[in-house]
């Protein structure tokens, strides 16, 4: 049996796991950098090599439980990707005590699954991490593409954008100036984690799409920005997340094969249990 981070079976059964985890393969819709299907192997592949005892928070959070629900490999069209995860998403979902988590993949894979979470959820905040506003309504005459990620989430929930400095003219009548945090403001201001954590409330789903952070630290993405977010901020902004709301939800996505990607590989894979850590410990 295949666990998370080879973890022991005991720790990894659906029936006892607070978390389940699970991983899109998908690439279909990527316009540069391809090699984002192979993601969710890398980050497997890395968790397995880490420390599973945290420091910051003298915990291990394995000890709570994460099972692997699988891989959607659905492919044939990026609107049945869009509907399988949105599928799958319901019926983990119908496990009320666990944290429904998700690994990519490229970023349409987080629109199933932020919509089967905003059915369930009222009064959701969608807290998006990203370089790209992701704001388009149609790209390249689909509604399911990496460019549309946060598009429905925009008319439907709370949307929070942090660390955002790439997007194209036609998505600036969709941005919510008082709900984007662009990364060349954050650059200058002290009081930014504090800023958006005034934005945020309640029940809250968080997409990270690794090119939020600065390329000198995860350089293995689809499209990587100058001037992105650092790790430690990052991580101060997603405990504080943890601490003040309910988080039900959250993914990971746009790790990419590369010539060299285990950096990045590895701090996806120390980010998706630092979340688990700040998870657990609020609860």
């Amino acid at each position: 049996m295949k666990t998370y981070a080879g973890i022991p079976e005991e720790n990894a059964q659906l029936e006892t796991s607070k978390v389940v985890l699970v991983t899109v393969p998908y690439d279909g819709t990527s316009t540069w950098g391809k090699g984002a299907d192979k993601g969710p192997e890398l980050f497997l592949d890395a968790s397995e090599n880490m420390e599973l005892y945290d420091i910051e928070t003298g915990t291990e959070p394995y000890l709570e439980g994460v099972y692997l629900a699988g891989e959607i490999t659905e492919k044939s069209s990026p609107e049945a990707m869009t509907d399988a995860v949105y599928q799958k998403t319901k019926e983990l979902l119908n496990h009320d005590d666990k944290l429904f988590t998700l690994f990519g993949g490229e970023h349409s894979v987080s629109i199933g699954s932020i919509r089967a979470v905003g059915e369930k959820y009222e009064n959701l905040t969608v807290l998006q991490l990203d370089a790209h506003t992701d704001l388009r309504p149609d790209f390249h005459g689909s509604t399911s593409n990496h460019a549309c990620a946060v598009y429905e989430a925009s008319k439907k929930h709370n949307l929070v954008q942090v660390g955002i400095r790439s997007m194209d003219v036609e998505e600036r009548e969709h941005v919510n100036q008082e709900q984007c945090f662009w990364a060349h403001t954050i650059a200058n201001n002290e009081n930014w984690i504090n800023d958006v954590l005034e934005k945020v409330s309640g029940n809250v789903y968080i997409t990270i799409d690794l090119d939020v952070f600065d390329p000198s630290i995860a350089p293995s993405t689809g499209t990587p920005e100058p001037g992105g977010l650092q790790w430690y901020p990052t991580l101060e902004l997603l405990r504080k997340v943890f601490e003040k709301c309910n988080v039900v939800a959250f993914d990971i996505v746009e790790l990419m094969d590369s010539p060299m990607p285990k950096p990045t590989a590895f701090l996806s894979a120390k980010l998706y249990y630092k979340m688990l850590a700040y998870y657990h410990i609020n609860k």
